[in-house]
């Protein structure tokens, strides 16, 4: 089996280390970087075999994983129309969509369009993938095996539900960031030292999610056992109920999911 990659970021980083930790040949993998230091980095901590431009990759390959900025991709794949045959394309670049990619690679369709998130640079990712209809079940199972190496995933039917993806685990780790900063910032406001305010804050949140990823009961059970009638934890969730959290977690989803469509049609528009 050859997998290329084109781009050697983190992204690329952590599923490549996953995909050795998983089985994959360290010699089936070639990796195409433009940037000397970042190629040198990659050879020397995994030992796969890296080059600067496409023209010296090993195409058509079983796959190959698109892992540059989506501004750069148009130009990054210039040079690889034509020389893919069969091969398996999976993009994990935001918001850029399938037909767009396509066209680029000279009309290739045979493509698999992922929206991974950052606990990937730790293994504890979740990837949504999408694919075309022309991708038959062992594309799907290569592209399931690819990203499964930095964690779970999901499929979906419809392209645009990436969108929806995005919205909420791929831009979602920012949104529990953002939680943490807060609930640190209160600690803070209540006396705490910085130190003890994030260890407070961070492994609040980290029990929390391994007891609901755990546990078979929901998390509003899970909420209410915690919520005692007339206790502390109730004023705190009146508090949260009179501001609408809620409606501002739904609106701030909404409002990723709109972008990530625009960003579509933005980075897809021809020159």
């Amino acid at each position: 089996m050859k997998i290329v990659f084109l781009g050697g970021g983190n992204m690329a980083t952590a599923l490549i280390g996953g995909m050795l930790g998983t089985g994959f040949d360290r010699e089936s993998i070639t990796v195409i970087e433009k940037v000397a230091a970042s190629g040198t980095r990659l050879a020397e901590r995994f030992g796969v075999r890296v080059v600067t431009t496409a023209a010296d990759a090993a195409l058509p390959a079983d796959a190959l994983v698109l892992a540059v900025k989506p501004q750069q991709m148009k130009e990054a794949v210039a040079g690889l129309a034509g020389r893919l045959d069969a091969t398996l394309v999976v993009s994990i670049a935001a918001g850029l969509r399938a037909t767009d990619i396509g066209r680029w690679l000279g009309g290739h369709r045979r493509l698999v369009r992922c929206m991974p998130n950052t606990p990937a640079l730790i293994g504890a990712g979740i990837t949504g993938l999408y694919a075309d209809p022309t991708v038959d079940a062992g594309g799907r199972a290569l592209a399931e095996r690819l990203l499964q190496a930095v964690g779970t995933t999901v499929w979906v039917a419809d392209e645009a539900a990436i969108d929806a993806v995005t919205a909420i685990s791929g831009s979602g780790p920012a949104y529990v960031f953002h939680f943490i900063e807060a609930l640190e910032a209160a600690a803070t406001g209540l006396g705490f030292d910085g130190a003890t305010a994030r260890r407070l804050a961070i492994d609040t949140v980290l029990g929390a999610a391994r007891l609901a990823a755990d546990s078979e009961d929901s998390p509003a059970t899970l909420r209410e056992r915690v919520a005692s009638k007339g206790g502390t934890t109730a004023a705190a969730l009146e508090v949260m109920r009179q501001r609408d959290l809620v409606g501002l977690v739904a609106a701030a989803a909404q409002a990723a999911e709109h972008r990530g469509r625009e960003l579509g049609v933005e980075l897809g528009r021809e020159a």
